[in-house]
């Protein structure tokens, strides 16, 4: 399979993805995220049954980049999108 190329720009929407691919998908657009000097990202799930945002939330909650995330407001995307603030030194503990 050929690799997509997905902009760089704080904004990931998981639309156009198999949900099995997230967590790579995930991982590899965070560690692009802090290397071009981006720590807060949106993350579009969706609305839908609420699958993929339940499984998009296990997934940062156990990923050693992010520092924090929630719910985006109203005007960024509501219960269908959540913010990530990914940490911008590995070395130091978590702040979540």
């Amino acid at each position: 399979m050929k690799p997509v190329r997905i902009p760089i720009d704080g904004n990931l929407d998981l639309h156009l993805f198999n949900p099995r691919e997230v967590p790579d998908l995930l991982d590899d657009y965070f560690e692009e995220c802090a290397r071009s000097g981006l720590y807060e990202v949106r993350v579009i799930h969706g609305k839908g049954s609420g699958v993929l945002k339940k499984s998009v939330r296990s997934h940062l909650a156990k990923h050693p980049r992010v520092a924090s995330f929630r719910e985006a407001p109203a005007d960024a995307g509501g219960w269908g999108a959540t913010l990530v603030t990914l940490k911008n030194d590995l070395s130091g503990g978590s702040d979540r």
